[in-house]
C-alpha cells in the first residue's frame, strides 16, 4: 500500500535511529526522499540501501544556511515538497539546573529547538505556494512530564518545540499546510548512550541494551521500537490526516497516563495493612 506514493519528503536526522527507519519506511511507501544528517559516509550508505529514490544531503540542522540549502536542493530536484520531517536531535546537559553550562544549555537548544524553526522557516514559503504540506515535528513525551528525560533541558527544549509547533500550525493552516508533531516514549534507540556520555559508535550498540528497562515503563509492556514512530509519521504525511492540524501525537505506549495499575493497586493494599484492613 503505497500511502505516500510520489509526494517528496525530507527528513533530517536520517543518519540513524528513528530518522533512518523513518526514511525506509516512507521510502516502502511510494516517497521521493531528500534525507539529511552531519555523518556523510553513514548518510551515503543510508540513501545508497533505499535506492534511486532517495538522495543525502550533508545538514548540520543548527546552521541556517545548510537548512536552507537542504529545501532547496530538494525543490530544485523535485519542483515541490510535501512533507518536511524535522527529526534531528540530540542528548542535553544533565544535573540540576544549578550545574547546567550556558554552552550546553544553548548547543542543545540550537540542535533541538532552532533546527526545528529553521526547517519551518524555510520550507514553508514553498508549502504555501503549493496550498499543500506536511510539516512533523519531533517532540518527546518529556515535553509534558518531568523526570521522563535524563536532561532538565532537553524536556523544556522539546516542550517548547510543541509549542512552536502549535503556533504554526495557527499561522500555515490558513494556507491548507499542516504542523503536526509527534512525541515518542521510551524508544530504543542510541540517545540513551549519547545522553550519559558515549560516543556516537558506541551509543549506536546500546540500542538492544535499552530494551528491558523500558519495558517497565508503561502499561504496554515492551520497549518502543523506531517503526513505531516512523508509522506514525506516515500517518502525519499522507492524505490520511488532511484535517489533522496543530496536534502532538503521542506515542508511549501509555507511560504519560498516569501511575500503572500494578504499582496503583499495590499501593492500596500497602495502605490497607497500614490501616489494618483484611483483603
Amino acid at each position: 500500500m503505497a500511502r505516500l506514493k510520489d509526494k517528496v519528503c525530507i527528513i533530517t536526522g536520517a543518519t540513524s535511529g528513528i530518522g533512518k527507519r523513518t526514511a525506509e519506511i516512507f521510502a516502502a511507501e511510494g516517497a521521493k526522499l531528500v534525507i539529511a544528517g552531519r555523518r556523510e559516509a553513514e548518510g551515503r550508505a543510508v540513501a545508497k540501501s533505499i535506492g534511486a529514490g532517495c538522495d543525502f544531503v550533508q545538514t548540520d540542522v543548527t546552521v541556517e544556511a545548510q537548512m536552507q540549502a537542504l529545501i532547496e536542493f530538494a525543490l530544485r530536484k523535485h519542483g515541490r515538497i510535501d512533507c518536511l520531517f524535522n527529526n534531528a536531535g540530540g542528548p542535553a546537559p544533565v544535573g540540576g539546573i544549578e550545574t547546567i553550562p550556558v554552552e550546553g544549555f544553548d548547543a542543545a537548544m540550537a540542535v533541538l529547538l532552532r533546527s526545528v524553526m529553521l526547517g519551518m522557516k524555510h520550507v514553508a514559503p514553498v508549502m504555501q505556494r503549493q496550498r499543500s504540506g506536511s510539516i512533523i515535528n519531533n517532540g518527546s513525551v518529556a515535553a509534558h512530564r518531568a523526570g521522563l528525560s535524563s536532561s532538565m533541558i532537553y524536556s523544556a527544549a522539546k516542550a517548547a518545540v510543541v509549542q512552536l509547533t502549535r503556533c504554526v500550525a495557527m499561522q500555515l493552516g490558513e494556507a491548507c499546510v499542516r504542523v503536526n508533531s509527534i512525541s515518542p516514549g521510551g524508544i530504543a534507540t542510541g540517545i540513551f548512550g549519547k545522553a550519559l556520555g558515549l560516543n556516537t559508535e558506541k551509543a549506536e550498540l546500546t540500542a538492544e541494551a535499552v530494551k528491558a528497562g523500558l519495558a517497565k515503563m508503561q502499561p504496554i509492556p515492551r520497549a518502543g521500537i523506531t517503526d513505531d514512530i516512523a508509522l506514525a509519521a506516515v500517518f502525519l504525511a499522507s492524505d490520511d490526516s488532511s484535517f489533522v492540524n496543530g496536534h502532538d501525537l503521542v506515542v508511549d505506549g501509555g507511560v504519560i497516563g498516569g501511575r500503572l495499575w500494578s504499582q496503583h493497586q499495590e499501593g492500596l493494599r500497602g495502605m490497607k495493612r497500614a490501616f489494618g484492613i483484611e483483603g
